[in-house]
Order: C-alpha cells, then sequence, then structure tokens
C-alpha cells in the first residue's frame, strides 16, 4: 500500500512538472475581445489592436487571437514574441481613410513589423485591404494638395501595402488569405529565417499590386502558395548595395500575374545570391513566366530554376544583365543560373486578356519575342545552363510586320538603361531563344515548336562564346527544321 501511495505522489509531481514545462513553452492565448476590439466592422480598433500587441509583448509573449467577424483598423505595430492569430471567418479590415496609417522606411502598411524577433500571422483569416477605394482616397488628397508624395500615371507612389516587415527576425506567416492591397501586398525587407506558408494572394483592385516581395533577406523560404496580382506575382529584390537577396527557396508555389510569374529585380543594387526556384506553375501572366535581372549594379550568382510549368504565359524565359542605376564603381554581373525541366505554353494572343488590370501593350511592333539570354559586351553573362526544355510557341512570324535577318544583328539595340522586359527591343531575329554576350552557355534536351511557320530562326547567338548544344531540336507547323536552318551564331 505504502509502495502504491508513493508511486502515486510520485506520478502527480512528475505530471504538474511535466504540465509546467509544457506550458512554459506554449504560447499564452489572448482573445481580442479582452481588450475591447469589436468584431462589427465599424469601430476602429488600432489604438485596441495596439495597446494589446504591446501589452503581450511586455508579459513576454503570446497569441492575439482573432474570432468570426470584421476588424476594422489602421496601421497596427506587430512586438517581438507576438503572433497574430486569425481564425476561418475572422477579417482584419484595412481603413480606406489615408490618415489612418503609419509610414517607415518610406513606406505605408496596415501591419508593421519594424525590428522584431519571432513575430507570426497565422491562421485561415484574412486580411483585406480596399486597394482602390484607399488608392483613390490618397490621390484625391495628394490632389488637394494635402498630402505631398509622388504622382506618376496619376497614381500616388507610397500607398498602404497589407504587410511591411522589416529588418525582423524569425518570421511566420502561414494559412492567410491577402486581399486587394492599395500597393505591394506584402514586403519583407532585410529580414532573417523568414517562412511563409500556404497563403492565398488575390490582389487586383490597384494597380502595382506584386504579390509578395522579399527584399535583401538572408534565410526566405516560401512554399505552398498562390499569388493572383496585377504586377509580379513573386518578386525579389535588392534595395541596399551594402545587401544582398540571399540564400532563398520558392517551391511548390502557383502564380499569375498581368506582369511577371516569378522574378528577380528590378531593383538589383546589391544583388542575388544562391537562389533556388523550384516546383511552381504559372498561368495566363502578361510578361515573363521566370526573369533572371541584373540591371541595378549588383551581382546574379548562383541561381537555380527546377520543374517550371507554364501555360498561356507571354514569354517563358528572359534573363538581361543592364546598366541602369549603378553605384560609382560598380557593374551589373551574372554567373551560374541553371535553367531545367521547363514547359511552356506562348499563346498568339494577349496573356492576360480579359482580367481587370491588364498588362500594358508596350514595344510594338514585333512579333512574338522569343526566350533571351542578353548580357553587355562590358559584362557577360557566364555559366548558363539550359536543360530539359520544352517550349510551344505559336509561331507566324510576319517578316512585313518588322524584320531583323540574322545578318543584321546591329539592328538589335543593347539598350542597358532600358527598364528590362522581354519586349524592350522590340524584333528579334530568333523566335525560340536569342543570346547576345554570354560566355558559356549550355543547351541540353531543348525542344521547341512553333504552332505556325515563322520566317525567322529557332536559335540565334550574338557574341557567345562556348556554347554547347546537345539533343536540341525545332518544329514548325509539325515539320522538323534541318540543322543547317536551326542556329545562327555570329562571333
Amino acid at each position: 500500500m505504502k509502495i502504491r501511495i508513493i508511486a502515486t505522489i510520485l506520478f502527480i509531481i512528475g505530471y504538474n512538472i511535466l504540465s509546467t514545462a509544457q506550458n512554459q513553452t506554449l504560447p499564452r492565448q489572448y482573445n481580442a475581445s479582452l481588450f475591447g476590439i469589436k468584431s462589427d466592422g465599424v469601430t476602429m480598433n488600432t489604438r485596441s489592436i495596439q495597446k494589446a500587441l504591446d501589452w503581450i509583448s511586455e508579459q513576454g509573449g503570446g497569441e492575439l487571437t482573432f474570432w468570426v467577424g470584421r476588424y476594422l483598423t489602421g496601421s497596427v505595430h506587430l512586438r517581438s514574441n507576438v503572433t497574430i492569430r486569425l481564425l476561418e471567418g475572422a477579417v482584419l479590415e484595412g481603413s480606406a481613410n489615408p490618415y489612418d496609417y503609419d509610414k517607415i522606411c518610406g513606406t505605408y502598411a496596415l501591419v508593421i513589423g519594424e525590428k522584431c524577433d519571432h513575430v507570426a500571422i497565422v491562421g485561415k483569416g484574412n486580411i483585406i485591404g480596399h486597394g482602390r477605394e484607399l488608392g483613390n482616397n490618397f490621390a484625391q488628397q495628394v490632389h488637394a494638395g494635402i498630402l505631398k508624395d509622388a504622382l506618376k500615371y496619376d497614381r500616388v507612389s507610397s500607398r498602404p501595402r497589407l504587410v511591411y516587415f522589416r529588418e525582423c527576425n524569425h518570421v511566420e506567416i502561414q494559412d492567410i488569405t491577402l486581399k486587394d492591397a492599395a500597393e505591394w501586398v506584402q514586403t519583407y525587407d532585410q529580414c532573417t529565417n523568414v517562412v511563409v506558408d500556404h497563403i492565398f494572394v488575390e490582389s487586383c483592385a490597384y494597380w502595382n499590386n506584386d504579390g509578395i516581395d522579399i527584399v535583401d533577406c538572408n534565410g526566405f523560404l516560401l512554399k505552398n502558395s498562390y499569388f493572383n496580382s496585377s504586377d509580379d506575382a513573386i518578386c525579389l529584390k535588392s534595395h541596399s548595395k551594402d545587401a544582398l537577396c540571399q540564400n532563398v527557396e520558392i517551391r511548390n508555389c502557383t502564380a499569375r500575374s498581368s506582369a511577371n510569374g516569378i522574378k528577380l529585380g528590378t531593383f538589383g543594387l546589391g544583388g542575388f545570391k544562391n537562389i533556388r526556384i523550384i516546383g511552381n506553375t504559372v498561368y495566363n501572366t502578361y510578361r515573363s513566366a521566370i526573369t533572371i535581372q541584373s540591371v541595378d549594379g549588383g551581382i546574379c550568382e548562383d541561381i537555380l530554376v527546377d520543374s517550371l510549368t507554364a501555360n498561356n504565359v507571354g514569354n517563358p524565359i528572359y534573363i538581361v544583365v543592364g546598366d541602369r542605376r549603378r553605384p560609382a564603381g560598380k557593374m551589373s554581373t551574372m554567373k551560374n543560373i541553371t535553367v531545367r525541366n521547363v514547359t511552356c505554353t506562348v499563346p498568339a494572343t494577349k496573356a492576360d486578356a480579359g482580367y481587370e488590370y491588364e498588362g500594358p501593350i508596350e514595344d510594338n511592333p514585333r512579333n512574338i519575342s522569343p526566350s533571351s539570354v542578353v548580357g553587355l559586351p562590358e559584362s557577360h553573362i557566364e555559366n548558363v545552363v539550359l536543360e530539359n526544355i520544352m517550349l510551344n510557341y505559336p509561331g507566324g512570324g510576319d517578316s512585313m510586320v518588322a524584320r531583323v535577318r540574322p545578318d543584321e544583328l546591329d539592328r538589335v539595340p543593347e539598350m542597358p538603361k532600358a527598364y528590362p522586359e522581354f519586349s524592350q527591343f522590340k524584333e528579334l531575329p530568333a523566335w525560340g531563344f536569342f543570346v547576345r554576350h554570354v560566355d558559356g552557355i549550355t543547351f541540353k534536351n531543348v525542344r521547341l515548336t512553333a504552332q505556325k511557320s515563322d520566317y525567322r530562326l529557332p536559335f540565334v547567338l550574338d557574341n557567345v562564346s562556348s556554347a554547347s548544344f546537345e539533343n536540341v531540336s525545332a518544329e514548325m507547323s509539325g515539320n522538323t527544321v534541318s540543322s543547317e536552318h536551326l542556329i545562327f551564331e555570329r562571333r
């Protein structure tokens, strides 16, 4: 009996110790209503939400939980060790009043994190920005002379984003839906150890609505997410000449855009290094499925694109070096680029036709542009591998629209200062791949098809050294292109 009693006491003590240890590791949860936060969609909750975030952080951290309802707010600042949990049916709703937003580092945003550690936004709820109304309200205040901001195409340059994290460490964004931002949807600027997983982004309510911008981050995993945006869907940038966007992986995402699907640049002041883009899908996208740029004086190296499926996109692959705004003494460089296991279909018509904010028709007249790998005379792209590539073009290039023959390659301008887009050179002499100023490029298991005949050649190379072709073929109108009409090289 004594042994049994002692054993029971020891069990209870051990259980209590284990429970205490577990409770110390689990975040404390606080309902939003505890802080007087209202879910009626009418009450302005900015100060109540901010008090909750501050107080929870002061207690050592925890979760602020929003239940079903609409929570109207202006800018709120997330604090270290605090998680915002939006349960299914909960909507964090941004105000349409420009004066309800704070500006940090030149950027307005709804949810702001600055120099925080261990922060998160999770759950199956929504963050909604009412971007069109908010953007127009901002423009009205600028026109009235009350707000001072630049206007371009009658749009305010600084409009609120939904999420902006700056210099934060250990960030988690999971399961949430982000809708209708007034500008870029979400920006992670100079952050480390970020995981964005299983989010849904729908943002076509205004112009310049990038789905996600990863800026000078070190250690970033984006996976299992969906983006539909009126500007670049997934975009990596480098805003500082003293920083890099590096050690980034983008995996198993789906993107639709009236600009580019997945893009490195534009800005690239510091540059990009060790980027992995694996197992993604792009569809109904106006510009390129994948764009890799180094045009602002930074580096771009050790980039892998693997297993990309692109359907109904304006251009498959665009790789370019430019010289737009380099810091003194720096030149844009690019090397060690691998693109493999890609299938893509390019339509004869506009790939984003019918969407509310279509990409602008530009750089005409021209025939359908090929994929391109284009360096500069003073900065060649080095070591490019294109492997297991299947590209299906519409063909039908018309020499009466515009024509550049392979023996007229000097007519293709260099354009180092141009905004980098696949159509910038207007007419190109190839319908499949145009390659210029490259040292070391390998084409392996590359198959091109054109549905209609095209007066241009499948491959045109200009000032290219160490080019390798292995198992490369092309068809036009169902007929195999002969070897003598497959590739033109000018060295």
